[in-house]
């Protein structure tokens, strides 16, 4: 495409073709510039050119500066540009100094072959090393090069090399995934390297930074993914990155205390998961915002002096009564908090009263979650208790509660509604805009929303839906209704579960539509009618002929 669209720009030039008919279709059927190189105004030169019955043919290309060329040249995919370098001796120089090295299989078209991978890696590394001892090293702004799985034996000394060539003065981003074998050598960011690094992404590999890297004065986002890195080296890092504001670690193992200094004045976003042996954190950066964490525990978490953390994302899957934890604790650890979304797997405690509130909450999203489909909610959570949380956030303006279930086993308001609870005195006078995701049956769940109902007196907004999609909880579409899937088809669902969809239909009309106040809209989603109908179903089991739906 991007020899195409340049192609297309050539066209729209004024300028005189030299070549026969046939040479021109056949030029244009291989997709291939044949000319390009500048002479006094002009783009032809000996080595652009092809012969044919000993007739040299040329191309004359349109009247542009060099630097125009060299700028088109840096704006196409590199595998058009590195294609154009081979036949033009004008793009051959700018290709010395391209800016952008994407350098993985798809980029050089090896994500398809279907050779073995022996022979695969071989075709990178030859790639690679062309590639980058044809470049000068000059201008290379952004290097992204991923040989994390393919590669796991590539000679240690080739990507030496190669880093030592494409890491140079003026570079800006770096994204390197690498054998879990290698070690990154700090030494390329020392010096003047380092100065106009702004992005800096590690996956795999051993990350050993020492005071004698000096300061990173640009960098402003720094990910590490599967990185062996210690305490005191990566707090020498950051230390020395006083403009960072983004901080990811992914399954770092080696950090056991992370400690954020309030030299980092930037930083405004931090995102930990599943760093397994991660103990405490500590944050002082004064103007940190959004904090994400997701593990297997609850960690020491202490950021009173990063008190403007507005922004809270909470995922400890291995945790139970976590969602108890967080009302009781967390009001004062993030007194400012704006959005908050939990994470919850095993709840057995229900949601206590407290007299801590969360003064400036304004989203809350909780998942009920579970790491084995067929598994039920525990029986002993009560969600009538989730007024609790509602009531410790006295702005409250949207409230999200999904639950991820297996076979619902709570009592189901069918079994007895004769004494269905209420709360009065628990008002939520800021709440507008409620959504449950995988509402049923249950008798407590029936009773939160109709708390709701009659309590959010400034509700605007309720939408039910019986059926949570594991697998994407921001596309819960209904392929007859939506069409949103690629496949076609809604997420297969157990029969139970299908059952406990149309049981909480029946819940909805008998004990909630009528509480509905007029000035709320309601909105009830139901089971898509096409795939999970039961009678087409069991015929499908049964091996019978089903007929489409035209429309």
């Amino acid at each position: 495409m991007g020899l195409l669209a340049l192609r297309r720009l050539m066209a729209t030039q004024p300028h005189r073709r030299r070549r026969r008919r046939s040479d021109a279709q056949a030029q244009a059927r291989n997709g291939v510039i044949t000319s390009m190189a500048k002479r006094k105004g002009t783009l032809l030169q000996g080595g652009d050119s092809s012969s044919q019955g000993g007739k040299r043919l040329r191309y004359s290309g349109p009247d542009l500066p060099e630097d125009i060329w060299r700028h088109i040249h840096f704006l196409v995919p590199l595998r058009d540009a590195a294609r154009a370098a081979c036949i033009s001796q004008a793009f051959l120089r700018s290709w010395r100094h391209h800016p952008n090295l994407i350098l993985t299989k798809k980029t050089m078209g090896l994500e398809h072959k279907a050779y073995r991978r022996v022979g695969m890696a071989r075709d990178f590394t030859s790639t690679v090393h062309s590639i980058l001892k044809n470049h000068s090293g000059i201008g290379v702004k952004r290097l992204k090069l991923d040989i994390i799985y393919d590669h796991r034996n590539l000679n240690i000394c080739y990507l030496n090399n190669w880093l030592q060539i494409a890491i140079t003065p003026g570079i800006e981003e770096i994204t390197l995934l690498l054998p879990s074998k290698y070690t990154f050598p700090c030494s390329l960011l020392s010096g003047g390297n380092g100065r106009s690094l702004q992005y800096l992404k590690l996956v795999s590999c051993a990350f050993r930074p020492t005071a004698s890297l000096g300061f990173l004065s640009s960098l402003t986002k720094l990910h590490l993914c599967e990185v062996r890195i210690k305490d005191d080296e990566l707090t020498c890092l950051i230390s020395n990155s006083l403009a960072l504001k983004q901080l990811e670690l992914l399954n770092c193992r080696q950090i056991i205390c992370l400690k954020i200094p309030c030299l980092l004045e930037q930083l405004s976003c931090l995102n930990v998961s599943l760093c397994e042996n991660l103990q405490m954190i500590e944050s002082k950066a004064p103007n940190l915002s959004t904090f994400s964490y997701i593990s297997n525990l609850v960690v020491e978490l202490s950021l009173k002096q990063s008190s403007q953390v507005k922004t809270l994302d909470i995922d400890c899957y291995d945790e139970s009564n976590f969602l108890c934890h967080v009302i009781t604790k967390f009001p004062n650890i993030v007194p400012n908090l704006e959005t908050l979304t939990l994470h919850s797997i095993d709840e057995r405690i229900n949601t206590p009263m407290v007299a801590s509130k969360f003064l400036h909450l304004k989203r809350l999203e909780i998942y009920f979650e579970s790491l084995d489909p067929d598994k039920a909610f525990p029986l002993e959570y009560d969600y009538l208790s989730l007024v609790s949380i509602l009531d410790a956030s006295p702005v409250l303006d949207t409230f999200i509660l999904c639950i991820q279930q297996g076979e619902m086993k709570h009592d189901s308001v069918f079994g007895d509604a004769s004494n269905l609870r209420t709360m009065p005195g628990h008002k939520h006078e800021s709440l507008k805009d409620v959504e449950i995701i995988g509402f049923c049956s249950a008798t407590s769940m029936v009773e939160l929303t109709c708390h709701l109902l009659e309590n959010a007196t400034s509700l605007e907004y309720i939408t039910l839906d019986t059926i949570c999609d594991v697998d994407d909880l921001e596309d819960i579409g209904r392929c007859c209704a939506t069409n949103l899937r690629k496949t076609g088809e809604c997420f297969p669902l157990r029969r139970e579960m299908i059952l406990e969809a149309h049981r909480g239909v029946m819940a909805i009309e008998r004990y909630i539509r009528g509480k509905v106040p007029s000035k709320v809209e309601l909105t009830v989603l139901e089971l898509c009618t096409w795939c999970h109908d039961l009678e087409r179903l069991d015929a499908l089991d049964k091996g019978k002929l089903i007929t489409f739906p035209t429309s």
